[in-house]
């Protein structure tokens, strides 16, 4: 890990930019204290970026989960018994990882992956405008189009018009077009401007900003517009915003139910994001799935433990981590401990930045995320891939994470299944002599019950007087549903005056009596042919 210090370093200072109003914003949508939201991100970078396979992977608390967190709160109780359903939670994680559960993350199709990313990443430009112009809105942290205080993205963006503010809109300009200089232009001046990152630079452009115009009227931000780390007087303080499991409530029915909840829904977001990162990683490393949901769940055991939110991996911080040129999992651990000893030993320091400022580091971490050039690209590659990708987009805009891609997904199925429709077979007419049609249909290597409608259409379709060679030397594997077809057909090929010639690896048949016999099926729902 440490072979790449020099690019894991600045990386995870951007990271740790990125992480820190996030940490406090998903705790606030969460209705958890907000050192909650900290220790999730110190555990996170620490604990589960030392224990993960990812290379570039970055855990913490995610927005996906601040509604249930919200709701569970209140039905449990308290938070100190949500936190005996985290640590439940973690242990149930545990056994997925056991049990490999971790395969499911590769049965997402590449163009619903890519849709998530997108959708993030305009989702994120969305919800961060409102801070860039100083209207300080709780929600721009919550990643669902309906928002937790009844509203939506674009009734906050319409909202946010009569409500800017000055001040915070200047210097968050300055800081997008300042950020947007230094990548594209002061970065290949020198290495310089490589190991000093531009979020750094705007973060310290943000402090100055607030410190020279405090108190000089309309330029002078004000403390709601300014990142909130709680401050701790002393060390009995600091130890006090711990907050720790009440385990008398383990035998209360919702708190499992809480449990698996947050295991489902915090493993597939990781899954899931697991695969967009791998996908965006230029190194092209894979991420080891079982050995991340075994991270994960150890990760919510300790925060659970400690009074931390729930922790998945999230694809805004580990976007930002590729984009910043993090190599290992070394810019994870330093971004968790550089959130530790800010919140220990500059508290007060991190109350000094404007969230206009941080918003403009996410809108570039959104724009990259969701590029025009990205929106050609696959309207370019034909439908069976644009419209799984345009569906997710849209799904996660307007709806949430899980929901978006549970649509991307049902539409990738209905694209797999026409595929599967087109691909089952091969017709060839080969002449049409002495007034008998000859027809050869070769069969696919797997042939499902999916084909069904494909191959009976074809069939049913065949003229009187045909002599068909129905060729299956290819063909591994055939369901039984295709064999009673074909047996039906049998039947009614005689009454039509159609010939069949069977070819198998097991011998060729003029007209057999019976494919069932031929196939010497036994019960099962596939048959192997080779």
């Amino acid at each position: 890990m440490f072979k790449t210090l020099k690019n894991d370093l600045p990386a995870s200072v951007v990271v740790f930019f990125v992480a820190l109003p996030l940490c406090l914003g998903i705790a606030l949508a969460s209705g958890a204290p907000l050192f909650s939201g900290l220790i999730a991100g110190i555990i996170g970078g620490v604990v589960v970026g030392a224990l993960s396979g990812s290379k570039i992977g970055v855990s913490g608390p995610a927005a996906g989960l601040a509604a249930i967190v919200l709701t569970a709160i209140g039905t449990l109780g308290g938070y100190e018994n949500f936190l005996v359903a985290v640590v439940l939670g973690g242990i149930i994680q545990l056994i997925f990882g056991v049990l490999k559960a971790g395969i499911i993350g590769y049965y997402f199709p590449s163009s619903v992956i890519k849709g998530m990313l997108t959708g993030i990443g305009i989702i994120i430009i969305l919800k961060q405008i409102p801070n860039f112009f100083g209207y300080d809105e709780e929600s721009a942290w919550d990643l669902e189009f309906f928002e937790i205080d009844g509203g939506n993205t674009f009734s906050e963006l319409i909202t946010m018009l009569s409500n800017i503010h000055p001040g915070a809109a200047l210097i968050g300009i300055i800081s997008l077009l300042l950020l947007i200089l230094w990548d594209k232009v002061l970065s290949k001046k020198g290495k310089i401007f490589e190991i000093i990152q531009g979020p750094f630079v705007v973060v310290v452009l943000g402090i100055l900003f607030y410190t020279f115009t405090q108190g000089t009227g309309v330029l002078s931000i004000g403390d709601t517009h300014m990142v909130s780390v709680p401050i701790p007087e002393d060390l009995s303080s600091f130890l006090g915003q711990f907050s720790f499991p009440n385990f008398s409530a383990i035998t209360n029915p919702e708190v499992w139910i809480v449990a698996f909840t947050i295991a489902l829904v915090a493993s597939l977001e990781t899954l899931l994001c697991v695969e967009a990162s791998d996908k965006i990683d230029p190194d092209k490393n894979v991420t080891p799935t079982n050995r991340e949901l075994l991270a994960q769940g150890t990760g919510n055991i300790i925060s659970g433990l400690i009074g931390g939110l729930p922790i998945t991996q999230v694809i805004v911080r580990s976007s930002a981590n590729i984009q910043s040129g993090g190599k290992s999992k070394m810019s994870t651990i330093l971004h968790g401990f550089l959130l530790l000893i800010s919140v220990i030993l500059i508290p007060t320091l991190l109350n000094k930045i404007p969230l206009s400022v941080l918003a403009a580091i996410l809108l570039i971490v959104g724009y990259k995320l969701a590029k025009p050039s990205l929106f050609k690209k696959m309207y370019s590659l034909g439908w069976k891939q644009s419209i799984p990708f345009f569906v997710t987009v849209v799904g996660i805009v307007f709806t949430d994470l899980l929901v978006g891609i549970g649509l991307g997904l049902a539409v990738g199925i209905v694209v797999i299944l026409l595929k599967s429709y087109q691909n089952s077979h091969f017709l060839h007419i080969e002449d049409n002599s002495n007034g008998k049609h000859k027809i050869k249909m070769a069969l696919a290597e797997e042939v499902t019950f999916f084909n069904k409608g494909a191959i009976l259409k074809e069939l049913d379709s065949l003229p009187r007087d045909t002599y068909l060679e129905f060729d299956v030397t290819k063909t591994r594997y055939l369901d039984y549903d295709i064999i009673e077809i074909l047996e039906d057909f049998a039947f009614k090929a005689k009454e039509r005056n159609i010939d069949i010639k069977l070819i198998s690896k097991r011998g060729v048949v003029e007209n057999p009596p019976s494919f069932i016999e031929f196939f010497q099926l036994r019960p099962k729902s596939k048959i192997s042919l080779s």
